[in-house]
């Protein structure tokens, strides 16, 4: 039997077939679909979207990039089970999908994107917006998807479709290889009809794998953390991909090896679960860093080992020090020349566990004794960045995150990506629940949070979720406040305005760069941006894209503003203004290094120290062979 029906007609009935199914629980894949149309997708994509609109939900976006952003966070939200759709016209609708897409491919979560394409029949050639290659009659600026998608196809013809969204549903499903998907859709061939055998509309289950351990793989893991006396956990997002938090919790309390996490992994353990020490790496704690220095195992679990978390190379210094990888790609598990444990997170760890719980396995207790000793100072640390004895003043960032974690409990989600909040935050924010803190630091990428927030709002609509906004960001990509008006979603902006990139000025100011163009300042005579701020007012801006706005100028104003914003069933937003971009932030520096080069000739004494500086910390640099 057969159905005749237009591709996109069949992409769309086929796609509101798929489900995925893990430990017993059975999910749509492709919940809904998020569009901007042009000549490139409203006949084809946008008419079947229509035609089935019962089946396949639909959001309307307003930047492409920021729609791939919501679908991301959905599909965070959702381990990674559940994600969305995003189709736009050709041209610049579709190369705005490259930022998103190469965020998903990073990060390794799923999304499908759905571009529309020049006319595979040529008939129409150059078509509006077509980008023409002498050398190449195939290639359309789709083709920039590429390198950033996990799966790419170009459906040229009807019946391509079917492998074409069969390998797609594959690609998106697979722990191991999941990311952007991209199938490149002809304007024609989208409103082209075809007779579909009914068998390509059946609803299909993709099984989501928990592969187990090599048993010589599993032994030889087991060895090396009995023979450890300083050993490590370093908690990556696999941890939280593989929902194995309870897993590493066991493992954790059972064998008295600390855990540190990395931003992609913190909240792996809660903030006051024993073994919990914070986070590592540059952006680390004085706690986890001295035991990642002092380590003789580091267990990886589930982390791709960024040069945030390994400082660069500098971090894990110990002689003879060695590396367990547990990680579902083979690909991360040799990284550092360590030993593989290629496995699911959660089924290596409890396998671990078991093993090592035969042998009564456990660190020494003078060990234990150390880092909990060090926790207990670095929380006293955090408490001294968010305490504020002046209520009646402007407070500083870290007051702000403060007054936010005294609010917060296991409901609430943060939603952060870029500036100096991530830094500030991983150090300083005590996690109370396994997905409250949401960080994409992949691929850092300016203007993720806002519509990050919406696709976390839709996937858990009982939580409160708070886009955490920097002015920088914030100016990068505001539009889809319009779509949380509009839809009536409910997230918490928490905007800070510090009139800069206060991150990247700190930055360039220890590299020798003199803060030169990180101010949002009127530009002085001499060329730099070292004028009065200037007078932009966002709260007004987010005000007039329909959001609901409280202005709080005092630590007192704060509290009492998060606590209304926290309370309403509206899009809300906090607008503060904090200290200046030249100035610090309060948290405690970098406990560990970060490699950014800099300049090895230069006549400015800012820029010599700096080069002197790196170069005593190149020199500490080691490859773990």
């Amino acid at each position: 039997m057969t159905t005749r029906l237009t591709v996109a007609q069949a992409l769309v009935r086929f796609l509101a077939a798929q489900y995925t199914e893990r430990d017993g629980v059975r999910q749509r894949l492709i919940s809904a679909t998020w569009g901007i149309f042009g000549h490139g997708n409203v006949a084809g994509l946008g008419q079947a979207l229509v035609e089935y609109a019962d089946d396949m939900p639909f959001h309307q976006g307003r930047n492409e990039q920021s729609m791939v952003h919501a679908a991301v966070g959905y599909a965070r939200q959702s381990n990674r089970l559940s994600t969305h759709a995003v189709t736009t016209s050709i041209g610049p609708g579709a190369t705005n999908l490259v930022t998103g897409a190469a965020l998903a491919t990073i990060n390794h979560l799923p999304v499908l994107l759905l571009p529309g394409d020049i006319f595979a029949t040529r008939v129409a050639d150059p078509v509006l917006q077509q980008l023409e290659v002498p050398y190449a009659g195939d290639i359309s600026v789709n083709d920039s998807l590429r390198p950033v998608s996990k799966y790419f196809d170009r459906v040229t013809r009807p019946e391509a479709l079917i492998p074409a969204a069969l390998q797609a549903m594959r690609v998106l499903t697979d722990p191991v290889e999941t990311g952007a998907v991209t199938l490149a859709l002809p304007q024609d061939v989208q409103a082209e009809a075809y007779d579909w055998p009914d068998e390509f509309f059946a609803e299909r289950t993709w099984t989501v794998r928990r592969p187990g351990a090599d048993p010589t793989e599993l032994a030889e893991a087991v060895s090396a953390i009995r023979a450890a006396q300083r050993p490590l956990v370093v908690a990556g997002g696999g941890v939280h991909h593989s929902r194995a938090e309870e897993a590493l919790a066991e493992f954790a309390a059972a064998t008295g090896i600390p855990v540190a996490s990395t931003q992609a992994g913190k909240g792996s353990l809660r903030h006051d679960h024993p073994q919990d020490v914070g986070a590592v790496g540059h952006t680390g704690t004085a706690t986890a860093n001295e035991l990642a220095r002092q380590a003789d195992l580091v267990i990886g679990v589930g982390t791709r080992y960024t040069d945030f978390t390994t400082a660069s190379g500098t971090l894990f210094e110990q002689q003879g020090v060695r590396f367990l990888n547990l990680n579902i790609a083979p690909y991360d598990g040799h990284k550092l020349a360590g030993r593989p444990l290629v496995a699911d997170a959660r089924s290596g760890l409890t396998e671990l566990t078991e093993a090592l719980q035969l042998h009564t396995h456990r660190v020494s207790g003078t060990y234990i004794d150390e880092y909990s000793l060090d926790k207990e100072r670095w929380e006293q640390r955090v408490d001294a960045c968010f305490e504020a004895d002046e209520p009646d003043i402007r407070p500083t960032q870290a007051q702000v995150l403060g007054a936010l974690d005294a609010l917060a409990d296991e409901s609430d989600v943060i939603v952060n990506a870029a500036g100096s909040l991530p830094g500030d935050l991983h150090k300083l924010w005590r996690a109370r629940s396994r997905d409250q803190y949401h960080l994409e630091y992949g691929y850092s990428c300016m203007g993720y949070e806002i519509p990050a927030a919406i696709g976390v709002k839709m996937a858990a609509p009982e939580r409160n979720v708070w886009a955490l906004v920097g002015d920088g960001t914030y100016l990068m990509m505001p539009t889809e406040i319009v779509t949380a008006v509009q839809e009536g979603i409910a997230i918490k902006l928490l905007l800070i305005q510090n009139h800069g990139y206060a991150s990247i000025g700190g930055l360039s100011e220890s590299v020798g760069g003199e803060r030169f163009g990180t101010a949002y300042r009127y530009q002085s005579d001499d060329g730099t941006y070292t004028g009065a701020p200037l007078p932009v007012d966002l709260a007004a801006n987010a005000a007039s894209l329909g959001m609901r706005v409280l202005r709080a100028k005092t630590v007192r104003d704060l509290r009492a503003a998060l606590a209304e914003a926290r309370a309403a069933d509206t899009p809300t937003c906090v607008y503060v203004e904090t200290e200046t971009a030249d100035t610090v932030s309060g948290p405690p520096p970098a406990q560990a290094w970060w490699d950014v080069p800099v300049a090895e000739t230069a006549t400015r004494p800012s820029a010599v120290k700096a080069r002197e500086l790196y170069e005593r910390h190149v020199s500490t640099r080691r490859r773990h062979l």
